[in-house]
């Protein structure tokens, strides 16, 4: 089985996030990068098929070469391969048409992308790559398991979750249940050193013209003050929240 993981290079979440040129840029400056944690949790199951059943895991990403720590890690983690797209990503159907390409090239049985990323929040990558491809499709996947040419998922619905049965090439949409985040790896010093040997596969774009653009970035509302009362002032405490924070 070969199976292609699709990275996207996101903010740390404890990075301060800031805009310039008019709040219609983001300012990378000094923010921390690290694998999309979806990502992260379906690279960690490709892992898993590769330790268990044979499989060959590749990695791939869209953007230029302030992403290759990150998707080192990936290498250090114990992927056979890391394909670099070079190009910046524009949006989700830009993105979408180049790891399509890369998987239409490849000859990939399982396509796992995250359902989406934390930094836009699109989730359309998966969906439209599906489209582009004519492939089976599964989103907000939470399990997964394959035997042969047949493929058993578990995704979450409204209300529940749904078991799915079918078969490769298949792309799944996964997320936090593919695996547990006690199983997330952490590479050692010596995957770590074997990374920084291999060489990255790094393939120009193909044309395609993004469908969508940012016009404005706006940060949400800062909170209110807070206001603290002693833990014994029971009265205190109801007045406020039903005086001022009209609560109850």
């Amino acid at each position: 089985m070969k199976i292609l993981v699709c990275i996207s290079n996101v903010p740390d979440t404890t990075s301060k996030i800031n805009f310039t040129e008019g709040d219609t840029k983001f300012d990378s400056t000094g923010v921390q990068f690290v694998i999309n944690p979806n990502d992260e949790f379906g690279l960690t199951r490709a892992m898993w098929f590769k330790e268990k059943q044979g499989a060959a895991v590749h990695v791939a990403t869209v953007g230029g070469p302030a992403t290759e720590p990150t998707i080192r890690k990936a290498l250090a983690i114990g992927a056979d391969e890391v394909i670099r797209i070079d190009a910046q990503p524009t949006d989700g159907f830009f993105v979408a048409r180049q790891l399509a390409e890369v998987v239409k090239n490849g000859g990939y049985d399982l396509i796992i992308a995250g359902r989406e990323s934390i930094d836009y929040n699109g989730g359309m990558v998966p969906g439209i790559m599906a489209a582009l491809l004519d492939m089976n499709f599964v989103n907000t996947c939470i399990r997964l398991d394959i035997e042969d040419n047949k493929a058993t998922a578990v995704r979450e619905i409204d209300g529940g979750k749904e078991k799915i049965a079918t078969t490769l090439p298949l792309i799944i949409g996964g997320q936090k249940g593919l695996v547990e985040e006690s199983d997330l790896r952490i590479p050692n010093m010596r995957g770590i050193m074997m990374a920084r040997q291999k060489k990255l596969n790094v393939v120009p774009p193909v044309d395609a013209s993004p469908v969508s653009e940012d016009i404005k970035f706006e940060k949400p509302a800062p909170k209110g003050a807070v206001k603290l009362i002693d833990a014994g002032n029971v009265e205190e405490l109801v007045r406020l929240l039903h005086n001022e924070a009209k609560v109850i």
